[in-house]
Parts: C-alpha cells; structure tokens; sequence
C-alpha cells in the first residue's frame, strides 16, 4: 500500500530525526545528564512522528482497485412494464450504478429478468443454491470476497470474474443481484440502500407484475 504525501513526511523526518538523535548520542564526547535527557525527548519525538505515519495509513485507507471485468455496457428492462415501474428500476439502478460500487445489477421477479444494468453478458443467469437459500431465508447474502466461496460458480453467468456480490431477495419471488468492482466494496450503508429499495419494488411488483 502506498502511503499518502503527509505520511511520506512524518515517515521522513521521523527517519531523520531519530538517526540524529543517535548519532549525536555516539559522537558526543561525554554523556552528561542533559545531554542524556535531550537525546532522549529528542529519540521519543522521532518515534512518535514514525507512529504517526503507521497510523495515516489506517485513518485514510487506500481504496481497493477496480478489477478488469468483461461485458458490455446495458440497460435492459421488460418493455411490457407499466410506465411506473420502469421508471422506478431505471432510476433506481441509476443510483446503484453511481452512488455504490456496484458494476452490474440484475433484477429478477418470479424467474424472469426484468431489469438488468451495467456490465453484462449474453448469458441466462439461473439462481443456484445461495440465491435460494436468500430467498428461503429472506435475508440479504453478501459475498464479499468470491474467490473463497465454493459456490462461486453460480454467479459465472451473472458476469464471470466478479469479486464481490450481494444477493438481496424480494420477498419469496424475487432476487437483486449486485456485482461490485472489487472485494468488500459494499459498505453497511449500501446494504441498508439495498434492501431499502428491495422493499419498495416488492410492493410496486406484487402489484403490477402478474
């Protein structure tokens, strides 16, 4: 991880500093009391700005690189929907897309896509065994690092190479599927977002979706 240009400067002088004190303390031709006490605060001081930098680093963490993923840019929803409902999953999927680190989202009501945005490919997704046990359990499945899920193969359909993914079930007949750009992109907040809006398209579907 590379550490930001403030750090950078605490690590420096603190380098510095501490070097000095000591080789002040070796070349000194006698090692009085306060010559002592001064390499002392000086060493204590050197340190403290060495600690500092340690601590930048865990204050403003460094954001988790986008990986390369393939498809192609889509918004795709049922045609047959009415006005209100599409409406509502363009803008929806929108803000999903912009204000969290979801690369691709899937809706699916009763085993048919309704909506699917960002990246994709020409693929049918076919839920697996995580997506029913969300939906049996009716609680939010997220996966926040694929690669060390035996199951990960499900979701090779959604969008191969995902290293993230939330499976959000709308009540007993419906799922969202969320792929993010990185591992443990999706924060607490964008889950609550998540499920927020599930239940909203649950109500919205059960009454317009035959």
């Amino acid at each position: 991880m590379s550490l930001p240009t403030p750090a950078k400067v605490c690590l420096g002088v603190g380098l510095v500093g501490l070097a000095l004190a000591v080789t002040n303390q070796f070349l000194a031709p006698s090692l009085e009391p306060p010559l002592e006490r001064a390499g002392v605060l000086a060493s204590l001081l050197a340190v403290s700005l060495l600690v500092v930098s340690g601590l930048w680093t865990r204050a403003i963490p460094e954001a988790a690189a986008k990986f390369e993923l393939g498809g192609d840019q889509v918004l795709e929803i049922k045609p047959e929907l009415p006005d209100q409902l599409r409406l509502e999953l363009a803008w929806g999927s929108q803000m999903l897309l912009t204000t969290s680190a979801a690369a691709c989202l899937l809706l699916l009501w009763r085993g048919e896509p309704l909506l699917r945005r960002g990246l994709a490919i020409d693929q049918t997704f076919i839920p697996g065994s995580i997506c029913e046990r969300a939906m049996a359990t009716g609680r939010a499945i997220s996966l926040v690092d694929l690669k060390l899920y035996p199951g990960r193969a499900e979701f090779d359909d959604f969008l191969p190479g995902l290293p993230a993914v939330v499976v959000q079930p709308i009540g007993q007949e419906g799922l969202l599927l969320l792929g993010g750009w990185s591992p443990r992109c999706f924060g607490q907040s964008d889950l609550l977002w998540i499920e927020g809006w599930s239940e909203k398209l649950k109500a919205q579907l059960e009454a317009f979706v035959a």
